[in-house]
Formats: C-alpha cells, sequence, structure tokens
C-alpha cells in the first residue's frame, strides 16, 4: 500500500517556526529541517543586522484598538497589491484587512485615542529640537516631568522655556513672568532671540 504526504512549501519571506502537520503518522523531516534552517538564519541576520521597527508604540496601540489585541502582540504590518492591510504578530501569524476598511478605523481609534505622557513628550521634544536649530539654540537637559529646560546660545544663557497643558512658555530669568506662545518657535522669538542666519 502506497502512503503520500502532502506538505506545502512556504515563501522565502514566511517565518517558517511551526510544526508542519501532515494527514500521515509520521512528520516530513525534510520541512521541519527547513523549517529550522530558516529559523536560525532569521535569527542570525537579526543578530548581525537588526532591522528597524517601523512602529512606533502609538502605531501598535492604534492598531491593538482596532483588532482588539495587546499592542505588544503586533510585530509589523504592511500593504499588500495596495488593497490588503497584513499584521503580523510576535508569536506568528497574520491577519488580512480592507485597506479602505482598516484606514477609517484608523483614523477613528486616532481621534479618540488620548496622547500618553511619553508621546506626548517625545512630541513636544521634537518641536523644541526644530526651533533651536531655527534659532542656532541648545538646551540643556529636559525635566521630563514638567517638561522644561534652560535654553542656550554660543554658551550664554538665554532663558527657560517648557510646555504646561495649555501652550509653550518662555521667561528670561528664573523667576519672573511666563510669556506663552502655541508653538516652540513662537515662543523662543519672545525672549528677544533673533532667527539664526547663515554667514
Amino acid at each position: 500500500m502506497t502512503q503520500s504526504v502532502y506538505t506545502q512549501q512556504a515563501p522565502s519571506s514566511f517565518k517558517l517556526n511551526q510544526t508542519i502537520i501532515a494527514n500521515t503518522p509520521f512528520k516530513d523531516e525534510q520541512a521541519i529541517a527547513q523549517a529550522e534552517l530558516y529559523s536560525h538564519l532569521e535569527s542570525q541576520a537579526e543578530a548581525v543586522a537588526p532591522t528597524q521597527d517601523p512602529l512606533t508604540s502609538r502605531d501598535r496601540r492604534i492598531i491593538g484598538e482596532i483588532i482588539e489585541v495587546e499592542p505588544e502582540s503586533i510585530r509589523t504590518i504592511w500593504i499588500e497589491g495596495g488593497i490588503t492591510v497584513w499584521v503580523q504578530f510576535v508569536e506568528g501569524g497574520r491577519l488580512p484587512f480592507d485597506r479602505d476598511w482598516f484606514a477609517a478605523r484608523v483614523a477613528e481609534v486616532k481621534a479618540t485615542l488620548p496622547e500618553t505622557p511619553l508621546e506626548r513628550n517625545e512630541r513636544l521634544s521634537d518641536e523644541l529640537e526644530i526651533a533651536c536649530t531655527v534659532f542656532g539654540l541648545y538646551h540643556g537637559e529636559i525635566d521630563w516631568l514638567g517638561f522644561s529646560t534652560k535654553l542656550y546660545q554660543d554658551g550664554h544663557f538665554v532663558g527657560f522655556v517648557g510646555c504646561n497643558q495649555q501652550s509653550w512658555y518662555a521667561r528670561p530669568r528664573q523667576y519672573g513672568l511666563n510669556r506663552v506662545a502655541p508653538s516652540a518657535e513662537q515662543v523662543i522669538g519672545l525672549l528677544g532671540v533673533r532667527v539664526a542666519v547663515a554667514a
């Protein structure tokens, strides 16, 4: 009596680290060896050249909210053929979604998902870095709890700058009245600092 075993070879881009199940009691040794090789090569490649994560923690929170999973379980996402959004999980497995439906849900969740303190600090820090570059300034260590710092230009103290829940603020001395503005660049301008001009 002849026995036949059916196994399907996964594409090289697919992480094949699971046991292949056949319709017969014995396992296809070649497929298992191939899976082990893929797993070994992937771990070696990651050790030599770690991949940069394209998703931020906020991206993961949004996707997790949409598909009702823990944000940490999401490895990455990609769009295939301009039609399907694929969500890849850390523990293996992936789910397909219609691109238009997924984009609409992302917009809905973004509008309602509150910003975490870490995300707020990252956003404010980026805005401050851009403003400092415009004016040719640099800042001291940032107090992340209240998001404030000292500004310097050519080694000279310029003033204090920070951001509270309402707006950006600045003052030229330790004590005194805050000057407020809606952006970091505008509030730095209130300190009397002029835009850096290329020589």
